[in-house]
């Protein structure tokens, strides 16, 4: 008996302290390498830009004849509902998968298309189509090339969370099926 109730003593000693731990239960950690880019405002931006901060990331391209206009709407409600949420630290960060095309005047002009705010949305470019395929492959796990034939880019369509250890935390659906509380939730869960 005396050993039942020790057991039940330690059991809920472990289930006591893991409802105080912050973030992400079996987050991906994938470390996020540096990047050198130029914003939407013509303005240089690196990883350090970042430091501290909780991000989403996405990767997009202004001429997108399908996903990419979608993805935007859906991150522009993920950022209303950050600032409905008065979630502090948060920043958005897309990345252009068609460096050459998305000059930062182009990316103004798809921002201001649809009404987003920039205060904490960056549209980066300013990198070479080789830089932005690897970096995506190596730091995000995920896939993007631009074919020689044609202008449309392939990539996923994938929204990312990056907490502010500079590491990827979790992938989430950033085109269809958008887990919307399940992010949110994330994101507080990293504060």
């Amino acid at each position: 008996m005396k050993k039942q109730i020790l057991f039940m003593l330690i059991i809920g000693l472990f289930v006591l302290s893991a409802c105080g731990q912050k973030g992400i239960v079996n987050a991906l950690d994938y470390p996020v390498n540096d990047f050198s880019a130029v914003t939407e405002e013509n303005k240089p931006f690196e990883k350090k830009n970042l430091d501290g901060k909780i991000w989403i990331a996405d990767f997009i391209f202004t001429n997108c004849a399908d996903v990419c206009p979608p993805m935007t709407a859906n991150m522009t409600k993920l950022q209303k509902m950050v600032t409905d949420e008065d979630l502090k630290n948060v920043e958005f960060v897309s990345f252009s998968v068609d460096p050459t095309v998305d000059t930062p005047e182009k990316l103004t002009a798809y921002a201001k298309n649809f009404g987003l705010k920039t205060d904490n949305w960056t549209f980066l470019t300013g990198y070479t189509q080789e830089f932005i395929e690897s970096y995506a492959r190596e730091t995000f796990k995920t896939l993007v090339k631009k074919p020689q034939e044609g202008d449309q880019v392939i990539h996923q369509t994938y929204f990312f969370l990056v907490g502010p250890d500079e590491k990827v935390k979790k992938i989430y659906d950033g085109y269809k099926e958008v887990p919307y509380d399940e992010m949110i939730s994330d994101i507080k869960s990293l504060q």
